[in-house]
């Protein structure tokens, strides 16, 4: 039984041996990387815009794509004709 103990404490031993071998390994090539490549997913933001709501139909859009007419904001031409949804 004692043989037995041993060789699982060594398997086990070895085994985490080679996972802090392995991230070790990670950590360093990813260093090595440039920063950009680094970054996964949605593209870098260059700057927040503000949220606008469309008065008739109470969709959200960005400022720059909202139609302002009258004080009031819509989210198309159309909208604005139709004025505020009661």
């Amino acid at each position: 039984m004692g043989k037995v103990l041993f060789w699982i404490v060594i398997i086990i031993g070895a085994l985490l041996l080679i996972r802090i071998v392995a991230s070790y390994n990670a950590r360093e090539q990813s260093d090595s990387r440039p920063k950009q490549a680094k970054k996964r997913g949605a593209p870098p933001v260059e700057h927040a815009e503000a949220m606008v709501r469309c008065e008739h139909c109470g969709i959200h859009m960005p400022r720059s794509e909202a139609v302002l007419s009258d004080g009031h904001i819509w989210c198309s031409t159309e909208h604005a004709k139709l004025g505020v949804r009661q």
